[in-house]
């Protein structure tokens, strides 16, 4: 059986808070895809230094700007002067001018500290790697800026958020009362017609059979995580709020991972000044008190097992 992953890729699996790494190298450089949370960033860093075994780190690139995607950049950029960073295009003049409500930190209540780019990842372009050419492919939908990587030789994908092995990011721009359902099918179908036969996702493991032969269809694992997704996709249309929902419990439990542990009074400071939590709140719930609300979102929470109470506090349940 050929091994799942090409020759020169490695894959980190991070648990939530932070995204996978996919670390390319050859024998004498590095490049990096995606650098996971801020608070993962020493760990980041210590994977580098394990692995790279005195090669230099010349390439740091991002399939979107999310804070788990690049939280780890600045940590990067300081301790590997020399890094080059390649973003989405359409996150250029959001990073030049550093604006954190635009880069949604502000909006979902997250940190990332700041980083500089040196140069994008448009569609249409290729990033030359080694032996291997990722082609740059758009992917809108989670995040209407972001990209994947596709390797067409050995049908390698890295996809970020747009298709993980159960399903897909959510949807922030439907979050902002922006359509974003259409995108995410119509980078679904893309993702089709690349047939790939191993799939990369920003968290989970990676998935397809590296056997897969037919270039005209995605492998079998690959597939059935499309079919997923699309189920998924069209349970959300028809029931928006459901989606919503399933946002809010993402955004606290994402926040939860990083405290670990809160009490329920600091939970509610946190949420009066999260813009997202705010506007959903405004717009689908201010017929009941902020306070009643998002004690009943973290009932659900609990309910989900995703945390537990104990006295005052919220725990993180793993």
């Amino acid at each position: 059986m050929p091994a799942l992953l090409p020759a020169g890729v490695h894959v980190w699996e991070r648990g939530w808070l932070s995204s996978n790494n996919v670390l390319l190298l050859t024998p004498s450089e590095a490049a990096l895809i995606d650098s996971g949370y801020a608070t993962h960033a020493d760990q980041t860093l210590a994977l580098l230094q394990r692995e790279l075994h005195g090669r230099p780190l010349c390439w740091l690139l991002n399939t979107h700007l999310h804070s788990d995607h690049c939280g780890g950049n600045a940590a990067i950029q300081t301790q590997h002067p020399g890094v080059r960073t390649l973003i989405p295009p359409g996150s250029a003049d959001a990073v030049r001018a550093w604006d954190e409500a635009r880069l949604s930190y502000r909006a979902t209540g997250q940190r990332c500290p700041r980083f500089a780019f040196d140069g994008l990842l448009p569609p249409g372009s290729a990033f030359v790697f080694g032996a291997l050419t990722w082609e740059i492919h758009a992917a809108p939908g989670h995040d209407p800026d972001a990209v994947m990587l596709f390797e067409p030789a050995t049908r390698t994908l890295i996809s970020g958020d747009a298709l993980w092995q159960h399903g897909f990011g959510v949807v922030f721009p439907e979050l902002d009362g922006e359509p974003g359902f259409d995108a995410v099918a119509a980078t679904l179908d893309h993702i089709e017609r690349l047939a790939p036969r191993v799939v990369i996702p920003g968290h989970g493991s990676p998935f397809g059979d590296p056997a897969h032969d037919d270039g005209a269809r995605p492998s079998a694992p690959v597939a059935a995580a499309l079919a997923t997704a699309r189920q998924r996709l069209a349970h959300w249309q028809a029931h928006p709020a459901k989606h919503r929902q399933h946002a809010l419990k993402v955004l606290l439990k994402f926040k939860l991972l990083e405290w670990q542990r809160q009490p329920i009074a600091g939970i509610h400071a946190w949420a009066r000044e999260v813009p997202y939590l705010r506007h959903i709140y405004a717009q689908h719930h201010a017929d009941q008190p902020f306070e009643a609300w998002l004690d009943d979102l973290i009932d659900a929470l609990c309910a989900s097992r995703a945390a537990r109470r104990q006295g005052d506090d919220l725990i993180d349940a793993g």
